[in-house]
């Protein structure tokens, strides 16, 4: 049986659904969205209703849990699984959720105070630091897709770009971290870096079990003659795997890392790791290039006969 406070929260979705966005009773006339994220131990969706305050081309909310003592379910699971659904009005996009922390974190938690100051009493009610949870789109800056998506060639090649851009500012995040680390300021993208590694990794990880389970068994039955390059394209999947936990461990000891030996290691990771999606690109794209996608479904069977 679903509680008072989930089905309170389950009317507030579904009428956020039904009207575009716009709620009533103690949330008419407020900023709201719909954050959908991924169980941080069962892996199910779970989706929650947020007051929110723009700040430039983000959202930001609040983990204030109304000042209660722990945090909210929804934070434990974004930091287990940092990419998440929003929904605001009728739109709906995919978003990369990162704490901010030290100095940022204050700087934004006033921020939200001078918009909503109702968050600054919640904060008075409890002793934890309310967390303050930047909501950027998922696509990183410079994002260049392949345009309108018609094939699978079209989606892999989507894929890939993304996959480039999180690298790309993995990279940018840590030589800035190193920067503000030699001009003694306190770093504070710590958690920054660590939540778009990880959303990296499991985005990396999830498309290459997608390739090998479903994409190239059903290739290498049109195609037999490439069974060599699937088997290249899967043993390579896994020395893949095995430099993602590196990256992990890399990034895990930033805060002590030394710049030059780091950011060599980086450099040597990221190399091999265009080198293998520029190699599936040019065996994979030719053969993809005439999927549609998204899948047609097959037409229906006819109804038997009487």
């Amino acid at each position: 049986m679903p509680t008072s406070s989930q089905s309170f929260q389950q009317s507030v979705i579904d009428e956020f659904r039904a009207n575009g966005g716009k709620v009533g009773g103690p949330f008419e006339g407020g900023d709201l969205l719909l954050l959908t994220t991924t169980g941080a131990r069962a892996g199910a969706s779970r989706t929650t209703p947020l007051g929110y305050v723009r700040h430039g081309e983000t959202l930001l909310v609040v983990g204030s849990n109304l000042g209660g003592p722990r945090h909210p379910g929804w934070y434990h699971n974004l930091l287990a699984h940092p990419v998440v659904q929003v929904e605001v009005g009728t739109s709906s996009f995919e978003a990369l959720a990162v704490p901010a922390e030290g100095a940022r974190r204050e700087e934004l938690f006033a921020y939200v105070v001078r918009a909503v100051p109702g968050y600054g009493g919640y904060q008075e009610r409890t002793r934890r630091v309310l967390p303050v949870v930047v909501l950027e789109r998922a696509e990183p800056e410079g994002w260049e897709g392949p345009g309108e998506v018609r094939t699978l060639a079209d989606k892999l090649l989507e894929v890939h770009t993304w996959l480039r851009g999180q690298l790309r500012q993995v990279r940018a995040e840590t030589d800035a971290h190193f920067a503000s680390r030699g001009a003694g300021t306190p770093p504070d993208l710590g958690l920054q870096i660590r939540q778009r590694c990880l959303a990296f990794c499991q985005a990396l990880e999830f498309h290459h079990m997608s390739e090998d389970g479903h994409l190239f068994p059903g290739i290498a039955r049109h195609h037999p003659h490439l069974t060599d390059v699937f088997e290249r394209l899967a043993d390579e999947h896994r020395t893949v795997a095995r430099i993602q936990g590196e990256l992990a461990t890399l990034l895990g000891g930033i805060a002590i890392a030394d710049p030059l030996r780091f950011r060599r290691e980086l450099a040597e990771m990221s190399a091999q790791l265009n080198a293998h999606l520029e190699y599936e690109e040019g065996v994979l794209l030719p053969l993809l290039a005439d999927v549609p996608w998204p899948p047609v479904a097959p037409p229906a069977a006819p109804p038997a006969a009487p």
